[in-house]
């Protein structure tokens, strides 16, 4: 990324003006409202492979994995699927597979989570149902919203409030603003 002199005056007025000044240290907050999962639409997954363990209340996919629900897509090279345990010694986590009960997802190799302009890429992730939470980790996590780019270590959504924090390498966060973005 160029540095700040680099930058045109109006472009960095723009800037400072839309960034948060945690983004001039290790961390950036914002507002994603697009990236979330839901509880009222159904989830469509593909993958070349699926092994069920169910004495362990998981599934695991491997292979081209894609889910979708609703406009969010999320794709990886493996996902693992943690269900509440259902009590019930002949039911399992299968059997209420499909009543929501899903804990965890951890999601690892290539992981690309869209949702409508907004796109985040890392290596590894995971979702945690009960408190609404995505984190997204890898060498270089990148969030994009339009032509806007973000780039850090780690992504941080709480999905029922849209705010994110994306945390830096130990360096910097990164971000590339794009004015013709900013709403009049």
């Amino acid at each position: 990324m160029p540095a700040k002199a680099a930058l045109p005056l109006r472009l960095l007025t723009v800037a400072l003006c839309l960034v948060p000044a945690a983004a001039f240290s290790q961390a950036t907050a914002s507002k994603m409202d697009g990236i979330a999962l839901s509880n009222d639409k159904p989830i469509h997954i593909e993958s070349d492979k699926l092994e069920i363990k169910d004495k362990e209340n998981r599934a695991d996919f491997t292979g081209n994995v894609v889910a979708t629900q609703g406009t969010t897509m999320l794709k990886s090279n493996t996902m693992t699927v943690y269900y509440k345990s259902s009590g019930n010694a002949s039911g399992g986590a299968m059997a209420n597979a499909g009543n929501g009960d899903i804990d965890r997802i951890l999601v690892n190799g290539s992981v690309v989570l869209n949702s409508g302009t907004q796109s985040a890429t890392a290596e590894t992730g995971h979702f945690e149902m009960a408190q609404q939470l995505i984190v997204l980790e890898g060498k270089q996590v990148v969030l994009s919203d339009g032509n806007n780019v973000f780039t850090g270590c780690r992504l941080t959504v709480h999905m029922e409030t849209g705010q994110a924090q994306l945390d830096s390498c130990g360096g910097r966060v990164q971000i590339q603003l794009d004015p013709k973005s900013r709403t009049k």
